[in-house]
């Protein structure tokens, strides 16, 4: 009888030690006007490991469609019914702003695939289970204004999309034009799903100016380029880091030759000198991904996605050795652990985190680069 107590004590105490799979949920624009950043995330997730910090790990991708409402739709079938220990995405800003709420609420951390810094700041008590693996805008947008000066340019244009990318974007090049000397003579405005933007093209020319600024991203961010090409405007062009994709090039065509964007090192990391702290771990992933996707099939939005999990996976891990899969304790482990992430090095950049700051990247993490003979050319 005693043997027997004995043993089923063991077993019990085996229960309680034992376990559960970790799972990893995804919200990404598979479809839709996004779908040009989604597929190449999923692309990227598909190649996470078996495991991790030696527990089973289970990924659940699901499609938002490019549409805020499915996101946050996604995000609450995740974590209410497959009980996510932590989220990456959404692909798009409006999609992460509208999740966040439900972030909150579950209180599951998430590393959003978004560029608005609005999606984790100001910091406040919802943010503070928010993360994101892109620079803020108002990194790159200090890299292009300075660009700009080094070009003599005095005068530009601007326009983006009519939504939270375009108005952080906007937001963060007056300030830096402002602080340049620069003017922004014109605002002009489009959505994702436009199929023409004539008459915002006429009234940018309209005021003659040096070069212009276009705040999109995927193929929508074609649009403008293909119209003012059309159109015949021979100042330079300026785009985000939202075009950096082979769909972008494709779509645009000639059109895009001589565009000028700041962009994650990940996109040029052959052409990075040997010192760039982050070019082994960019070389690394490219061939990688090329490997299983084709030559050629890397682009900004893979890094996002693999960038999000070198930070997932070093917060998993840690959190593994204070709590439970599956359970509240686990959940704020994992959210304690991103915010603690201090000089890990990603295929774009080095994440320091900080209670306040829930991206961790400074300038390293940008660079200037121009479209020649249809491919990405480093420029500084």
């Amino acid at each position: 009888m005693k043997l027997k107590l004995v043993a089923a004590a063991l077993l019990a105490v085996c229960a309680l030690s034992a376990r559960a799979e970790v799972t990893v949920g995804a919200v990404l624009s598979l479809t839709g006007p996004a779908a040009s950043l989604g597929i190449p995330e999923k692309n990227a997730l598909s190649l996470l490991p078996a495991s991790v910090g030696g527990e089973k790990l289970k990924v659940i991708i699901l499609d938002d469609a490019s549409d805020p409402t499915l996101a946050v739709q996604a995000v609450k079938k995740l974590t209410a019914e497959n009980n996510a220990d932590v989220i990456i995405g959404a692909s798009t800003t409006g999609a992460a702003l509208a999740m966040i709420d439900t972030i909150f609420e579950s209180k599951t951390p998430n590393v959003s695939l978004a560029a608005s810094s609005r999606v984790t700041g100001p910091m406040d008590e919802k943010r503070q289970w928010m993360f994101k693996t892109i620079p803020n805008e108002s990194q790159p947008a200090e890299r292009t204004v300075r660009h700009m000066q080094a070009a003599g340019i005095k005068k530009i244009g601007f326009i983006g999309f009519a939504d939270a990318y375009g108005d952080t974007w906007l937001e963060a090049l007056r300030k830096a034009t402002t602080a340049a000397g620069i003017e922004i003579q014109t605002v002009e405005r489009y959505v994702r799903t436009d199929t023409s933007v004539v008459a915002q093209t006429l009234k940018l020319l309209s005021t003659k100016p040096d070069a212009i600024f276009i705040a999109g991203s995927g193929t929508p961010a074609a649009l403008p380029q293909l119209a003012l090409t059309e159109r015949g405007f021979k100042g330079l062009v300026y785009q985000t880091y939202g075009i950096a994709n082979n769909d972008f090039l494709r779509v645009s065509g000639k059109a895009a030759e001589g565009a000028v964007f700041a962009v994650a090192p990940v996109v040029v990391a052959e052409q990075l000198p040997e010192g760039n702290p982050t070019r082994k771990v960019a070389m690394e992933l490219i061939q990688r991904y090329e490997a299983a996707f084709g030559a050629g099939s890397m682009n900004v939005f893979t890094s996002n996605a693999w960038d999000a999990w070198l930070l997932t996976e070093h917060a998993l891990t840690a959190a593994l050795k204070l709590a439970k899969p599956g359970t509240p304790a686990f959940r704020k482990a994992v959210r304690d652990a991103l915010e603690g992430t201090r000089g890990l090095v990603s295929s774009q950049g080095i994440f320091n985190m900080t209670p306040t700051d829930h991206v961790g990247y400074d300038l390293r993490a940008s660079v200037m680069v121009q479209i020649k003979d249809g491919k990405w050319r480093l420029l500084d």
